[in-house]
């Protein structure tokens, strides 16, 4: 089954600030964000086990509990086991997300893509999640900074073990779809041109957005449309630094990145469009998104997401972009531009 068969809409919600992503949420808000998504339609969501350490996927869980299994599609991550014993947080070599997570949970994060560790993951998320199936299994940052020029080893185990398991699982009938969740194209493309695992799609996160999205335009989308693929866009918003916040893909924005979102937001203020409007349907525009999953730690931000997916963006607001060279000359964009 294709992602775009399996994903009910195009607006699914990720689940990464229930992990406590940047800062420490409270339990009723975090509940109060899950609920407004399902109020709002959504039925797409995404966690991993990495997320706070369990806590985005035991959060999830306790606010889908009671609902409709068949009514929703969830997705989740292997490639890192979460232990019962604590660690010190800020001693943690995450690369760079290693500060992410900081106001999760205390628990041990084992890398570990061998086929035990994959299917010892999906229990022990079965169990956080509080569900009986998982509809997507994402092989989780098989390309990490932190890995630096050893990840074709690290990808080389996730080949030979979780590649195999999920692809036996998928074909069972036990999971609905497998790919990778990444935020490099890099691993796509390997993982495309090798022959054997059979990828149902890819979740890719940061990399086919407003201010990022040349390298995956070139190098992966072809070929995963070409071959029927889907791609959900995590990070629509590049860790916020599209919709005016400090951080992106981890990291303060640089002084380039600032000025880019300068002039993209000048052409959006000049046409009445909302920052959130253009990046969401800028990633959409493409044949391969399946998907785009934004992240939301506060229930409001459901209805702007959603306010923002169904906006009327004017055409010429497509054409100044790209005659500005905002985006890459070779990007779809909506309404044919």
């Amino acid at each position: 089954m294709t992602l775009k068969n399996l994903i009910t809409g195009h607006l699914g919600f990720g689940t990464a600030p229930l992990g406590n992503m940047f800062r420490a949420i409270p339990e009723p808000e975090a509940r109060a964000t899950v609920d407004a998504a399902w109020q709002d339609g959504i039925r797409f969501f995404d966690t991993a086990p990495f997320y706070g350490a369990g806590l985005a996927e035991a959060r999830l869980g306790n606010a889908l509990a009671g609902r409709d299994r068949d009514s929703y599609v969830l997705a989740t991550k292997v490639g890192r086991l979460i232990l019962d014993e604590v660690e010190d947080v800020s001693a943690r070599d995450l690369g760079e997300k290693g500060d992410v997570f900081r106001h999760g949970r205390p628990n041990r994060i084992v890398n570990d893509y061998s086929e035990a560790a994959t299917l010892r993951s999906i229990e022990d998320s079965l169990q956080r999640l509080k569900t009986d199936r998982l509809d997507i299994v994402w092989v989780h940052d098989v390309a990490q900074d932190f890995y630096g020029d050893e990840w074709l080893g690290v990808f080389e185990t996730a080949r030979k073990g979780a590649f195999k398991a999920l692809d036996r699982l998928r074909d069972e009938g036990v999971i609905g779809a497998w790919g990778l969740g990444v935020n490099r194209v890099e691993p796509i493309e390997l993982l495309l041109d090798l022959q054997g695992p059979r990828p149902d799609g890819f979740l890719l996160a940061g990399r086919y957005t407003l201010l990022d999205h040349a390298r995956a335009l070139q190098r992966v989308m072809p070929k995963v449309a070409e071959r029927g693929l889907g791609i959900v866009v995590g990070g629509p918003y590049s860790s916020g630094a599209l919709v005016g916040g400090p951080n992106f893909e981890y990291a303060p924005a640089t002084p380039e990145i600032l000025e880019r979102v300068r002039a993209i937001k000048a052409i959006a203020h000049s046409h009445g469009v909302s920052m959130k409007a253009a990046g969401l349907q800028f990633s959409l525009a493409h044949p391969a998104v399946a998907a785009v999953i934004p992240g939301a730690s506060r229930p409001e931000r459901i209805a702007e997401d959603r306010a923002g997916l169904q906006a009327n963006v004017p055409a010429d607001f497509w054409r100044e972009l790209r005659q500005a060279r905002l985006v890459h000359p070779e990007a779809p964009l909506p309404q044919g531009v």
